[in-house]
């Protein structure tokens, strides 16, 4: 049996109409005592609570204990949903219809992230359904917002099962032409939110998928695909996480940070990954309608190693470089610039739509699994 409860998360100010809002937050909870909380600001993830092997209970998201935590970290991108477009635009334009569009460059001046400087993580999104067993939240994202052309309208729906099925389901409709890659990018360390990198390094993953998307030392796509044989990025059998990071140790980019190529094919979710924390024995598989999946090791949050400050979270928690992880399912990034990765341009005439669910277990042979 899964219930909803309702309470409020505090107030924000809408960036869109600059009015105070106050920030709904709906708790999901089923018969394992699994529960899941999100809020109406970035349609964001705070927490999610399940059982180890041994029954006892923490929360495995990485969030703050209020809503001003979350504007305040907002480059972290924590829980939230991403877009309209996640991951980067190249030189923040691209052609459409024999058009060029330009939209906000908010990463280094040069290029887009994650929408722009106010993308669908920081509006205040509404409630427009509350199931007996999740909830739907909605944004109209208008049009010329960013650079975009077309009004979108955007419903995220966030529901729970007794079988420990976390789902996301989103879709969005546009007035015009327009691209949409929605992504969301849930923190999470599976041994506790505030369990920190050397669990997070104790971790196995897979990730079913031979090649990854090649980029440049910016992290935008060259167009290319690399096979991950041979590479850092060779996760298809269990790979503990602590010797994948140290092969990164000589890269730019200090750990994974890569659209992994999934190719599920289209209107069919699969399975398309698994982690696993050994000693807690959680796990989490991972099944979307999606063609990639970013795999994020938390490499930008504060490396405290090199003495910077670190970033503190729920009940005080400090948050650090590789403290946590993410699977970000996602089209193919930069697509509207790369004429060989499938088309992201949304007409009027059809309907976007993104699945993603989150399945979570504890067993005490969970790699056997």
């Amino acid at each position: 049996m899964v219930c909803v409860v309702e309470d409020e998360f505090g107030t924000v100010q809408d960036p869109l109409t600059g009015k105070a809002m106050k920030i709904r937050r709906f708790t999901i909870t089923n018969c394992h005592q699994l529960s899941v909380s999100v809020i109406t600001r970035g349609a964001t993830v705070t927490s999610i609570k399940f059982p180890d092997k041994r029954s006892q209970i923490d929360d495995v998201c990485l969030g703050f204990d209020d809503v001003q935590g979350f504007v305040t970290n907002r480059k972290s991108y924590m829980g939230a949903i991403l877009g309209r477009v996640a991951n980067r635009i190249s030189n923040g334009r691209f052609e459409m219809a024999c058009s060029e569009v330009c939209v906000s460059k908010n990463l280094s001046n040069k290029h887009q992230l994650h929408g722009g400087f106010v993308g669908l993580d920081s509006v205040v999104w509404e409630v427009c359904k509350v199931r007996s067993n999740g909830i739907d939240l909605t944004h109209c994202n208008p049009s010329g917002h960013e650079g975009y052309p077309g009004e979108l309208t955007v419903i995220a729906s966030f529901t729970l099962d007794d079988c420990n099925n976390f789902r996301i389901c989103i879709e969005a409709e546009s007035t015009d032409c327009t691209p949409v890659n929605i992504s969301s990018n849930i923190h999470l360390n599976l041994a506790g939110h505030a369990a920190g990198k050397e669990s997070l390094y104790e971790h196995s993953v897979l990730i079913k998928a031979d090649k990854v998307v090649d980029t440049d030392n910016d992290q935008i796509p060259t167009g290319m695909l690399m096979p991950v044989k041979n590479t850092p990025y060779d996760v298809r059998k269990f790979t503990n996480l602590g010797k994948a990071i140290k092969k990164f140790r000589h890269c730019p980019i200090t750990g994974f940070d890569k659209n992994f190529c999934v190719d599920v094919r289209p209107g069919n979710p699969e399975t398309i990954a698994k982690i696993v924390h050994p000693y807690s024995g959680r796990w989490l598989e991972v099944i979307t309608n999606q063609p990639t999946v970013v795999f994020y090791t938390a490499n930008n949050l504060p490396n405290m190693d090199a003495t910077e400050y670190p970033v503190i979270g729920k009940d005080g928690a400090i948050y650090e470089k590789h403290g946590a992880f993410s699977f970000q399912t996602q089209q193919y990034p930069d697509a509207m610039n790369h004429k060989t990765f499938p088309d992201v341009i949304l007409k009027p005439c059809d309907k976007y739509y993104h699945e993603v669910v989150f399945k979570f277990g504890a067993c005490k042979n969970c790699l056997k699994k």
